[in-house]
């Protein structure tokens, strides 16, 4: 996973059109449209900021309705040969503006009308051994806007405010909370969004957190 991971980094910026663009609400290089064909069927929730916990998402189990920003859930995730747990909170989802996400993308005329959506997701590990590699956990959040899936911008996370990079992260162990970034592209006026969180490869619901497109 760390050859995969640095090599994609390394690729950028001019990969990453290619690679994440896979055009709004279509495939994906990382999950199946199977897995996510009824998650905008959730039901919804108050978009204020959450303080509480829900119950436990088993390998990422879906909740009976929306968490709410910065509510947290409880979800397992194979790292390496291990399962570790995790707390799983959603804290923010940052738009870029339309000339903002021109500059991040190689070709910026596949990317008019689009936005940048950095999703910032806190991860506090709480069983399991220590990694021994680069965290997988981050690869399971996606974002949706308007119930569409956007295209997953590779590579433009670790740059952003406020968000880590996970090449550094080896050795997170139990207690240790980061949070760590997912970018998509999304169509510009989007009035709601959505981050969904399942381990990879999965074949249950995912976690959503929903949020108000500012």
């Amino acid at each position: 996973m760390l050859r995969k991971k640095t090599a994609l980094r390394l690729a950028a910026p001019v990969a990453v059109l290619a690679l994440a663009l896979t055009a709004c609400g279509g495939g994906d290089d990382k999950k199946s449209e199977d897995k996510k064909a009824d998650t905008s069927k959730s039901d919804s929730a108050g978009s204020g900021q959450g303080s509480g916990s829900a119950d436990s998402a088993d390998s990422g189990a879906g909740q009976p309705s929306a968490l709410k920003p910065g509510e947290s859930t409880t979800g397992r995730t194979k790292e390496g040969d291990a399962t570790v747990t995790y707390d799983i909170a959603a804290q923010k989802v940052d738009l870029s503006t339309e000339a903002e996400t021109a500059k991040l993308v190689s070709d910026p005329k596949k990317a008019k009308g689009l936005v940048a959506a950095v999703a910032h997701v806190k991860y506090t590990h709480k069983a399991g051994a220590p990694l021994a590699e680069v965290p997988d956990v981050g690869d399971g959040a996606e974002i949706y806007a308007d119930g569409t899936r956007g295209g997953l911008l590779i590579g433009a996370s670790e740059d952003a405010a406020g968000c880590e990079d996970e090449l550094e992260l080896e050795g997170w162990k139990k207690g240790e909370s980061h949070v760590l970034c997912q970018t998509y592209l999304v169509p510009a006026g989007a009035k709601a969004l959505e981050v969904h969180w399942a381990p990879e490869d999965s074949e249950g619901e995912p976690v959503i957190w929903k949020f108000a497109a500012e």
